[in-house]
Parts: structure tokens; sequence; C-alpha cells
């Protein structure tokens, strides 16, 4: 690994070097041409009248060029033509005695003239030549990755040493077989015969695939922390630049490394910017990323294969990587890194937990239920936000309050304190909530309402605020009391004021979007049977997933609309009648809302009087 400078580097600009050399030859044509000196010079006539008048000092001749001094110390410069100074002064009436008596001096300036010509012309360029040279150097020898000979060198980080993150598997939490089958690996590493002697073959490579802010790369520093082998990390946007070929030399120069320090781990991040599938660029087989990818295939399982190597690499993008780098041999464990559980939640809270000061009364176990969906990285984001609220609020622990204003922050959006709501939206907006929180607690397969609030966040005028649970499927039981639920607001305004708002507009998309995943993706129509609607297609180059293509004719295409038309028709309706069911209930959460905003889910509930009900939950149409 290459030594770090032991400080800051001061390197003068080109153009600053540029302008100093253009000064100095301005200067010395100016030196030369004798304007810099004084007083200017006067006609050699004019010189022999003032010869006359006074006494001259010293009479210096240069070439053509006369300088007289007189003795009051008056300089006096002229120009002679061709020929003897003396004779043109005496031509000029200056008698013999007076050029006798006056000291004069005689200097031939060929040589200096000749040198300083040299100088001038030769100079720019020697100076110039230095300053590539001496660039060219700094390159070669101190440009570290930036140099033309350095090119085709690895940027790989060497992981070890002072280097060696302090990460360990303590700190991963939330996914424990990914963790589990990555610690299989670091004891290959360790513990090679005792694999070797049961027959066991090392694996060539783990690929860790997962949603963003899993813990791919969090769980790649922990091996490295782990390890006792080198670990070489380097992203895969790294090997290619613009220049062809030189990506294919990285990887070679990056496994030449990992061999001469095997048994060793090389950890490639976001692999998909070098992996895609080939055939798909610009340039064909020559385009510079194939070329990249061809020599990572060849090195993880060429014909020399003997060493002791194991390569991890993380993405997202699983879709679009090259099938010959996924198959067995060079990438022979899939790791899947997912979204953690609620428990796998609790205990990365837990972990970013550690030097916080938390209040008794915060349960982790109700923070891990409320944030379903979040990744790793989510939860570090939601307890670093809520201690800059505690720190905000003056306070030396980190309340509940903090919690709920952080995930808040994270889900909605900023809290818009400068929007102010006039009484008409104020009543609008409290009776538009109150009608998603009425419809949800009186539906059987809704998550139970955690928070009712009428407070602007993000683009949102007031939101109902869910508790959800971890689910691996869902019925279509709980996808109609979900477009129920989302049409509780608009069914709370045509009921109570007679008229519809574009208040509903994002649960109209979000009940729309649904009742047609029912319907083309997942089967769950009456009349268009069990089959699904829309193949996937999409650019490799550019991407999976991002179109999808029309396997089906108008007359499905119109089938498609009416069903999913007659869904949400249907449950509409069955907004409309809780509503219309629970108007007293409706109209007393409208006005608390009204008075403080914000209920949480103990008043919500005490409000609503759950045991007190008379009328049972509403079921689906289905029941």
């Amino acid at each position: 690994m290459d030594e770090k400078p032991s400080g800051p580097r001061f390197a003068i600009p080109a153009w600053a070097w540029i302008i100093v050399i253009l000064g100095v030859i301005l200067g010395l044509q100016f030196w030369l041409s004798g304007r810099f000196s004084a007083p200017p010079p006067v006609p050699l006539s004019e010189a022999a009248g003032l010869i006359n008048d006074g006494d001259v000092e010293e009479i210096e001749v240069n070439g053509n060029k006369v300088t007289i001094t007189l003795e009051d110390g008056e300089v006096i410069t002229t120009n002679k033509d061709e020929g003897s100074v003396i004779e043109q002064l005496g031509n000029l009436g200056i008698s013999e005695e007076t050029l006798a008596a006056t000291p004069i001096f005689f200097n031939d300036p060929s040589a200096w003239n000749t040198i300083l010509t040299i100088a001038i012309s030769l100079g720019p360029v020697l100076i110039l030549i230095w300053i590539f040279s001496r660039s060219f150097r700094q390159m070669q020898g101190g440009g570290g990755g930036n140099s033309i000979f350095n090119f085709g060198r690895s940027k790989a980080k060497d992981l070890t040493g002072a280097d060696k993150p302090t990460v360990t598997f303590d700190d991963v939490a939330g996914v424990d077989e990914a963790k589990a089958e990555v610690q299989e690996i670091v004891q290959f590493l360790r513990e090679p015969e005792r694999f070797i002697q049961v027959g066991a073959r090392i694996p060539k490579g783990v690929l860790m695939v997962g949603p963003p802010g899993t813990g791919k790369t969090l769980l790649a520093r922990a091996i490295a922390g782990e390890a006792s082998v080198p670990f070489f990390h380097i992203s895969g946007s790294e090997f290619v630049e613009m220049f062809v070929g030189v990506g294919a030399s990285r990887v070679r120069d990056l496994f030449d490394k990992a061999k001469q320090h095997a048994p060793a781990i090389v950890f490639v991040d976001e692999i998909d910017a070098v992996g895609r599938q080939r055939g798909t660029g610009m340039g064909g087989g020559h385009d510079e990323r194939e070329q990249t990818l061809n020599q990572i295939l060849v090195e993880m399982d060429g014909f020399s294969n003997e060493t002791n190597i194991i390569v991890i690499a993380a993405t997202n993008r699983p879709d679009v990587l090259d099938p010959a780098l996924l198959r067995p041999g060079r990438f022979d464990r899939k790791v899947m890194v997912d979204l953690p559980d609620v428990r796998g939640r609790e205990a990365i809270l837990q972990i970013h937990m550690r030097g916080k000061p938390i209040a008794d009364e915060v349960v982790l176990g109700d923070m891990a239920r409320l944030t379903a969906g979040f990744a790793g990285a989510d939860l570090e984001n939601l307890m670093n936000e809520a201690a800059i609220y505690a720190a905000r609020r003056s306070r030396t622990e980190i309340q509940p309050i903090d919690f709920q204003d952080a995930f808040d922050r994270i889900v909605m959006g900023p809290e818009r304190k400068s929007r102010v709501l006039s009484e008409e939206d104020k009543e609008l907006t409290a009776y538009h909530e109150a009608g998603h929180a009425v419809v949800s607690f009186n539906l059987i397969h809704t998550d139970p309402v955690q928070k009712v609030t009428i407070i602007p966040r993000g683009r949102a005028g007031g939101y109902v605020m869910s508790l959800p649970e971890d689910r691996l499927a869902q019925t279509r039981d709980q996808f109609e009391d979900q477009i129920a639920f989302a049409f509780g607001g608009r069914a709370a305004e045509e009921i109570f004021f007679g008229r519809i708002t574009t208040g509903a507009a994002s649960d109209l998309q979000q009940a729309t979007r649904i009742a047609r995943a029912m319907v083309m993706h997942y089967g769950m129509s009456d009349s268009l049977g069990l089959r699904t609607f829309g193949e996937q297609q999409g650019s490799i180059f550019l991407g999976r997933d991002l179109t999808y293509g029309r396997d089906y004719s108008e007359d499905a295409a119109k089938s498609i609309d009416e069903e999913v038309t007659h869904i949400l028709d249907l449950n509409y309706v069955r907004a409309k009648q809780i509503v219309e069911e629970n108007k007293d209930k409706l109209v007393e959460l409208a006005l608390e809302l009204m008075k403080i905003e914000t209920l949480d889910r103990e008043d919500f509930e005490r409000l609503m009087d759950r045991e007190d009900e008379e009328t049972d939950p509403v079921g689906t149409p289905s029941d």
C-alpha cells in the first residue's frame, strides 16, 4: 500500500508559470530597448550644444548609444550614427580642446548583446522544458492513482493494520441469516484444513444482494474487522476509465496483489457498475466495461484457479448482472440481505442506542412495530434525528416524543410551521382525516391507528398514521380494506360538506394503484380469471424493470379498466356506509382535532370507545 503524504503539497498552477515567463520576457525587452532608462534620448545636435554650455564630467559610448554626464550630475542620452563619435561631435561644432579634455569611455556591447539575445530566445523554452519535465516526474512518481503510468494499477484499498475497520459482527443486527453466511466465509480462511479434510471446496465468491441501506457494506466492513487475512476493498466504478483496457489492467493488478497476500478477501462494492450483461453497450465486444467484466470472469474462474482468494460483492441490482458472473464457480453463494423484521429492527435500534441517553419511557418494541419497511440505514437515521430533537429541546434524555417527531419528519417531511390554515381549511382537513381514522377503526383488516393529526408536514395537510405489521403475503380482503381506508377522507368531505376537494388526490392514486395491482398482477378479479397482464420488459443496458410490455388485447384492456373501476366504486360505497353509521364519532373526533390538532393512539381509541360500540366492524364485500 502506498504511503500517505506527510502533509499538504503546494503546487504552483501552470497558468501562473506562463504569466511569470511572459512578464520576464516583456521586462527584458523593455530593459534592452532602454525604456526603463531616464531621461529620454535627445538629438545629437542638442547634446552637442549642452556639452558646449556646461562642464562635462564624462562621456560613455555603448555602440550607437551615447551617455553624457555633466558636472552638476545631469545625465543626457543620445544616439549617434554609424562611425566615430568624436568626428560627429566635431562636425557639430565642439572644439578639439573640449573633446580632448573630456573623458570618453568606449564599451563593446557585442558580447553582452549576444548573451542577452540568446537568453531571451532560449530562456523561455528552457523554462517550459523544466516545467513540463517537473510535472511529468510528479505524475510518474508522486501522482498516485492519477499518474499516467498508474492508470492500469488497481485503486483497491488494503484494509489491514492501522486501516482495519473497528466494526465487528456484534455491530450487525437484523440480518442474522446473512451474517451467518459471511461468518462462515471468515472461518473458511481462518481454518481451511477443517473443510479441506472432508473434501469441501472454499467458495470462490459471495454475492450480497438486497435493497439499499440494508447493511451489505456494513457486513463487508465487519468481515474486514473480523478476518485475520488481508482485505482489499474497491468500488465497481473505480475499474472503468475513459481509456480502453484500463479496467482490465486494474482487475489483473488487483488479483495479483491479492494472490501475493493469499489467503485474502477482495470486496467489490456496487458490482453492477461493471458487471452488467454483455452485448448491450455501445461498441459491442470492444466496450471498455465488457473487457473489464471479461477479465473479472477469467480471474475468478479461469485456468489458474488454485488461489486462496474469496471475492465478496454487493449490489442492489442483481437483475442486470451477467449470467456468467452469477454461475457457481464464480459467485457460489448468493446472500440475501433483506429488510429486517420487527425483531431485527428492535435489535438494530438497540445497537444504535449505544452511547445515547434513552428515557425509560421509550419502548423499543413499539418503535420497531412503527417502522415496518425501514432498512438499517433508516433506523440509524431515525435514532440520530431523535437525538437531534432532544438536543434542540435542551433535554438530557431522548423522550418518546422525540422519536415520534423524528419518525414523522422522515416519513412525511418537516413540519410546515409557516403554513397557517384558515378556519375553513382547518375544519375541512379535520373532517377529512377523521374520516380516514373512523373508517380504519371500523374495518377488520386494517392496521391500528397510531396517530391522527392535522399539522401540515411535507406536501400533506394532515395524515393518519397506522401501526403496520410485517406480512409475507396479503389477502384480497386486506387490499380492499386498504382501498376503503384510502377513500375515508373523500367520503367524509362529500357527506359533511356536500362537495369534494383536491385533498384526496394522493388517496385516489393509492387506491387506484392497489386496485390495478389486484387485477393485473395478483389475479384477484372475479371476471378476468387467474392470469396476469403486462410483461415486464426493459433495456438491460439502461436497467431492467423500466417498462411493461402489453401482452393483452384492447378488449382485455377495457375489461381491466372496468374491473378496476368496479373495485374502487364498491369500496367507496363501503367507506361512505361506515361514515354514515359513525357520524357522531366522526364529528367528535374532528372537533377534537380542531382543538388540539394531534391525537395519539390511546386518546383516539378512548374517544372511539370501541368496547361500547353497538355496531360490529364492517367486513369486506366478499363476507
